[in-house]
C-alpha cells in the first residue's frame, strides 16, 4: 500500500501509531511531503531520529522541505534508482529515501513528479539562534530547468504532483500568521509552481508546508492527516 501525509518536523509518534494501527510492513510506503526533520540538526540528534524511522515497519519516501538540508550535500548519502526515479539514501538507513527534485516515480501505477522546497518565514529566527538554515532551501534555476525538461519528456502530463509548497493561486491565506509581513516573503517558488500548474495536465496535486489541511479542486494541502495515495481519506480528519 502507498500512503501520504504532511510535515513531521522530527516528531514521528503519529507515523508509529499509524504503522501499528494498520499493521504495515516494509513493502508499504508512506510519502512525507517535506520537512521530515531528520537532516536538520546533524550528528547525534539526526542519527537517533533516523534509527527510529528505520525501525518502523514501513518505507519512508520523502520530498525536500524547507526545514532540512538537501541530502546530496550530506556526506554518506548515495544515489540509486527506485521506482523509475532517483532517490538519495544511506546504507545504514535503507528504508529512508529522499526524492531528487524533478524525478518521475511510478507510485502504485501512477506517474508522480516531485518538486520540493520552499521559503522559510522563520529564517531570521533560525539564524539568530543557530538553528539549521540552508540557502538552497528553494529550487534553484538549475532544478527548475531540470523539472521542466522532465515535463517536456512527459508531454506536460503526469498523474500526480508531489510538492512541498503550493502554487501561488492556492495559498491558504486564511492560516497565514498575522505577525508576518507577506510582502517580505519570497514567493518565487510558489509563482513558479503557478506557471507549472497552469500548463500541466494532472489528476491530483499533493503539498504540505502550511500546517493546515485543505482541499481545493484537484489540489490537497496535507498536515497531520493521512490518505491512501490517490485515494479517499480513511484515518479521520486529522490522523490523530
Amino acid at each position: 500500500m502507498f500512503y501520504i501525509t504532511g510535515d513531521t518536523h522530527g516528531e514521528f509518534q503519529r507515523i508509529e501509531a499509524f504503522c501499528k494501527r494498520f499493521d504495515t510492513s516494509r513493502e508499504d510506503v508512506i510519502i512525507i511531503l517535506g520537512d521530515v526533520g531528520v537532516n536538520y540538526s546533524g550528528g547525534y540528534y539526526d542519527r537517533v531520529k533516523k534509527e527510529f524511522l528505520e525501525a518502523l515497519p514501513i518505507t519512508i519516501f520523502a520530498i525536500h522541505g524547507n526545514h532540512e538540508q538537501r541530502p546530496q550535500n550530506i556526506e554518506g548519502y548515495r544515489e540509486k534508482e527506485w521506482r523509475g526515479g532517483v532517490v538519495y539514501w544511506e546504507e545504514a538507513y535503507p528504508s529512508l529515501l529522499f526524492a531528487k527534485d524533478g524525478e518521475v516515480f511510478d507510485l502504485d501505477g501512477k506517474q508522480a513528479i516531485v518538486m520540493g522546497g520552499a521559503y522559510s518565514i522563520d529564517k531570521m529566527v533560525r539564524l539568530m539562534y543557530g538553528y539549521g538554515w540552508w540557502p538552497d532551501e528553494q529550487p534553484s534555476d538549475e532544478i527548475k530547468r531540470y523539472v521542466e525538461s522532465r515535463l517536456d519528456k512527459q508531454g506536460w502530463k503526469v498523474d500526480v504532483v508531489l510538492s512541498h509548497t503550493a502554487p501561488l493561486k492556492y495559498e491558504p491565506v486564511e492560516v497565514f500568521l498575522t505577525g508576518v509581513d507577506q510582502s517580505q516573503v519570497d514567493k518565487s517558488t510558489e509563482e513558479w509552481l503557478d506557471v507549472i500548474e497552469d500548463r500541466l495536465e494532472y489528476e491530483k496535486w499533493y503539498c504540505a508546508h502550511y500546517h493546515t489541511e485543505k482541499k481545493i479542486d484537484r489540489l490537497e494541502i496535507m498536515f497531520e492527516n493521512f490518505d491512501t495515495f490517490c485515494g479517499e481519506r480513511f484515518y479521520g480528519d486529522t490522523g490523530r
